[in-house]
């Protein structure tokens, strides 16, 4: 199965969101209380992971990864676990960031991590043939090249039982649940459903997917966006969008890249994660 995956250039974290532009800088909105937002200096980048905090956590400990055209990382913010020690990571192709913790594939299929280990969802040092990587808040996603999936962390509410996927595309990690977009544009979950977060059986035609907390989006083929889940925020409200080439999704938070390069968000703007209306030439997939 050959994965063709592009790598996202706007990402959600707990408070903030963060947008990569066609000139290979960075842009950033809302909590910056730990410098998760300091990233104008930032050069040269291809693809941007927003970390997420745990949905318990009334404070802005997030941090954001910034992946360098030369296959090294950046990194900002929290860093009490040693989530933003990444210095020293070489021939990145893809990074992912979840709760106190940042994920890097490497060109040749293996996977680092650095962060709280607490669950086991570090413990990726075994892994081979991986072709892409995702991060919840206490279990880490492996893509492999044949089309399933390997997860470490926590399994509480069975967020890692994914032994039966086949034929997967593409995958995403929220706080407690795991979604899997299958080659055939249908969208397969596991974890808890308490809000209806896995409620994806019925999706048809889907080209990518992003997890919230609590909620699930995915986009379709046609540029409109489906969601399930937790609505509090009205981070599914995306029943308007039209023209969209991308997705992610924060905490209790949604943003969309469109066709033009601009963005739109729905959901929880508490701290002006949501204010994105100005921003231009943000990168299109496969550009």
């Amino acid at each position: 199965m050959n994965v063709v995956k592009p790598l996202p250039s706007i990402a959600a974290g707990r408070r903030h969101t963060v947008g990569l532009k066609s000139d290979g800088t960075v842009t950033a909105v809302g909590d910056n209380k730990y410098g998760q937002c300091d990233v104008s200096g930032w050069r040269d980048m291809v693809a941007v992971a927003a970390g997420n905090v745990h949905m318990a956590t009334n404070t802005g400990n997030a941090h954001t990864i910034g992946l360098k055209s030369d296959g090294t990382v950046a990194a900002v913010g929290w860093n009490k676990h040693d989530q933003c020690n990444v210095s020293g990571w070489r021939d990145i192709m893809a990074v992912a960031a979840g709760w106190r913790r940042t994920v890097g594939l490497t060109s040749d299929g293996t996977v680092v991590a650095a962060g709280q280990n607490n669950e086991g969802q570090c413990n990726v040092s075994g892994w081979r043939d991986m072709v892409a990587v995702a991060a919840g808040d206490w279990h880490t996603v492996g893509l492999k090249s044949n089309g399933t999936v390997t997860i470490v962390g926590n399994n509480r509410y069975g967020q890692c039982n994914v032994s039966g996927w086949r034929d997967i595309a593409a995958a995403a990690a929220g706080y407690l649940h795991t979604v899997g977009l299958t080659s055939d544009g249908t969208v397969v979950a596991a974890g808890r459903n308490n809000e209806g977060q896995c409620n994806v059986s019925g999706w048809r035609g889907i080209v990518a997917i992003a997890a919230g907390s609590n909620h699930t989006i995915g986009l379709k083929s046609d540029g409109t966006v489906a969601a399930v889940g937790w609505n509090k925020h009205g981070q599914c409200n995306i029943s308007g969008w039209r023209d969209i080439v991308a997705v992610a999704a924060g905490c209790t938070h949604t943003a969309g890249l469109k066709s033009d390069g601009t963005v739109v968000a729905v959901g929880n703007n508490e701290y002006g994660q949501c204010d994105v209306s100005g921003w231009r030439g943000i990168q299109l997939p496969g550009n």
